[in-house]
C-alpha cells in the first residue's frame, strides 16, 4: 500500500530539517507530503526541483489561517490529495481530491480515566465520506493529534481497540487495568487489561480479528509482556487492518 512521507515535519528530532534527499531513495509507493505552514513553499520547491510535480504531492491543510496560502501554492496544479478537517472555508477552498482528516480519539489525561467510559463512538466517516464529496477519510488512530515526547511509568495500562458495531459504525473499547494505585508491576497491569480484551474478543467479537489481535492473544497464552510501545503499535496495526478489510468488503 502507498504511504506518505512528510518532508517538512514540525515535531520530533528532525523538525525543521531538510529531509527531501530521502526522496531520491523512495519508490512510487511513497507519496511526498507537505504540511501547509510557513515552511511549505520551500518544501514544495525542493520536491519539484527533483522532477516531482505538484499534482503528485499530498498536502495537509490543518489550519484555517493557511487557506489563502494554500491557494497560492497550488494555483496551477491541485495536489494529489488534500487532507483537512471538516471546516467550511477549507471545504469550499479545496476543489478536488478532498480527504476528510480529523482527530477522532477522545483522549483522557490519565489512563485510569478511560474506566469511566470504556466503550464509545469513534467515527462514521468511512460510511459517509463519498456521499459528502470526499475522495477519502483519515484520522489520528488511537493516538490523537497531540504530540508527546517520550513516556513514563503509568499507574494504569490501557489498550484501545477500535471495532465495527452491527451497523458498521466505528466504536472504540478501552481495556484498562484494575490495580491502578501505583506505578509498580506494569506487566501485571498489562495482563489485567489484555485479559479483558480477550474476554471481549471471545464474547461476540471474533469477526473483528486481525493480526494484531492474534499477537495480543499470544501474549496471554505465553504470559509475556511486549512493552508499552508495542501495545500502542499493535493497537494502530489493528486499526489499519480493520479499515483495510472494510474497504475491501471483508467486514459484514
Amino acid at each position: 500500500m502507498p504511504i506518505s512521507l512528510i518532508v517538512n515535519p514540525t515535531v520530533g528530532d528532525i523538525a525543521g530539517e531538510d529531509i527531501t534527499p530521502v526522496l531520491y531513495y523512495i519508490t512510487e509507493n511513497v507519496i511526498p507530503s507537505v504540511l501547509i505552514d510557513d515552511s511549505a513553499e520551500d518544501a514544495i520547491k525542493k520536491i519539484t526541483a527533483m522532477g516531482i510535480t505538484e499534482d503528485k504531492i499530498l498536502a495537509i491543510l490543518n489550519s484555517y489561517d493557511y487557506v489563502d496560502y494554500y491557494k497560492e501554492l497550488f494555483t496551477y496544479n491541485a495536489p494529489r490529495f488534500t487532507l483537512f478537517p471538516d471546516e467550511r472555508k477549507i471545504r469550499h477552498t479545496v476543489n478536488s481530491n478532498k480527504v476528510l482528516f480529523e482527530d477522532k480519539f477522545n483522549k483522557q489525561s490519565k489512563n485510569a480515566d478511560y474506566l469511566k467510559n470504556e466503550d464509545e463512538f469513534f467515527s462514521e466517516d468511512h460510511i459517509y465520506y463519498q456521499g459528502e464529496g470526499y475522495t477519502g477519510f483519515g484520522d489520528y488512530s488511537v493516538i490523537g493529534n497531540n504530540y508527546e515526547e517520550g513516556g513514563f511509568a503509568p499507574k494504569a495500562v490501557a489498550i484501545h481497540i477500535v471495532y465495527f458495531d452491527d451497523d458498521n459504525v466505528f466504536r472504540i473499547h478501552h481495556f484498562v487495568s484494575n490495580s491502578n494505585q501505583g506505578t509498580e508491576d506494569v506487566a501485571g497491569k498489562f495482563y489485567e487489561a489484555v485479559s479483558k480484551l480477550i474476554t471481549w474478543y471471545n464474547n461476540g467479537h471474533r469477526n473483528q480479528d486481525t493480526y494484531a489481535l492474534s499477537k495480543f492473544r499470544e501474549c496471554v497464552e505465553k504470559g509475556s509482556f511486549p512493552g508499552l510501545a508495542t501495545i500502542k503499535k499493535l493497537s494502530i496495526m489493528h486499526h489499519l487492518e480493520l479499515v483495510s478489510k472494510f474497504l475491501k468488503g471483508d467486514i459484514e
